[in-house]
């Protein structure tokens, strides 16, 4: 089973791992884009919701793609999301096509294992220009009033290091947390506390350490913890828990060239997809 998994993760990443900059490598964020839509619309009805960047340099409009599978009960969705577009100059093979890989798989899954919640997996798009399609996609949710049980951001899942040093942590953290990279974080706001010990413990379960962080005031009095879709959930009062390597914080290739499919580890990408089954599960 988990070399099936792995074998579907690689491929997909054969797709994901390109240049991708939606502005200055679009070929490459178009074809990951419409990749992803096809993908997803194996299992439903893919929404393209569109936003657009006010930005003086970039006033250009964008999609986020959403893709709802029902729950067996009427119940708040659980969103699932991860960002789909790269730093220019960088294959972006942790950043983020292992989420997108992950997420990919979780849809494919629960097309055919429904839970209670209804899952919203969504590719968010100009993450990397400061959240603008989550941002869009949060806003849209709290202005018109729906509830949300949870958002979890899959965000660099595939990177991990085996050796003593290798994680850094902002001032302070080190003191508490292991000094190897070779574990899944969860950061999360104070809400999200349970539902984090929960996840903890299935990712153990399933093979992939952990370690979780409560994040209080929206994370601004650590700003390092913000740095992916989850925080614009945040923003606007939602529960929500990003899911990561840590990104710069152990990973040399992070926003590199060298950023490359051979630097993944799909058995620890695995463990986070089994992972992430049974925690959506018991939701």
């Amino acid at each position: 089973m988990s070399s099936n998994v792995q074998g579907r993760l690689a491929l997909h990443l054969s797709h994901l791992v390109r240049e991708r900059d939606p502005y200055l490598a679009s070929e490459g964020h178009f074809y990951v884009k419409e990749y992803i839509y096809q993908e997803l619309s194996q299992w439903g009805l893919v929404k393209r919701q569109g936003f657009r960047t006010l930005k003086k340099w970039a006033n250009s409009v964008h999609e986020n793609l959403v893709l709802e599978i029902a729950g067996t009960q009427a119940l708040p969705p659980i969103v699932v999301g991860a960002h789909f577009d790269a730093v220019p100059g960088s294959l972006g093979a942790d950043d983020n096509a292992s989420g997108i890989a992950v997420l990919l798989e979780l849809a494919q899954y629960f097309y055919d294992h429904p839970t209670r919640h209804p899952l919203h997996f969504i590719g968010f798009d100009m993450e990397e220009y400061g959240l603008l399609g989550s941002q869009a996609y949060a806003q849209s949710s709290r202005q018109n009033r729906e509830k949300i049980t949870l958002m979890i951001s899959l965000e660099m899942l595939g990177y991990i290091d085996q050796q003593p040093h290798t994680q850094k942590y902002p001032s302070g953290l080190e003191y508490f947390y292991p000094n190897t990279g070779n574990f899944i974080a969860l950061l999360g706001n104070l809400r999200s506390i349970p539902t984090m010990m929960k996840m903890s413990y299935h990712l153990k379960q399933n093979g992939a350490l952990c370690e979780w962080l409560p994040v209080p005031f929206r994370g601004n009095i650590l700003p390092d913890t913000r740095r992916s879709d989850h925080a614009a959930f945040w923003d606007q009062g939602y529960t929500a828990i990003m899911v990561t390597d840590t990104a710069n914080l152990r990973n040399p290739h992070y926003h590199k060239p060298s950023d490359r499919i051979e630097t993944l580890n799909l058995d620890f990408m695995a463990a986070i997809y089994h992972g992430m089954i049974q925690i959506l599960r018991g939701c």
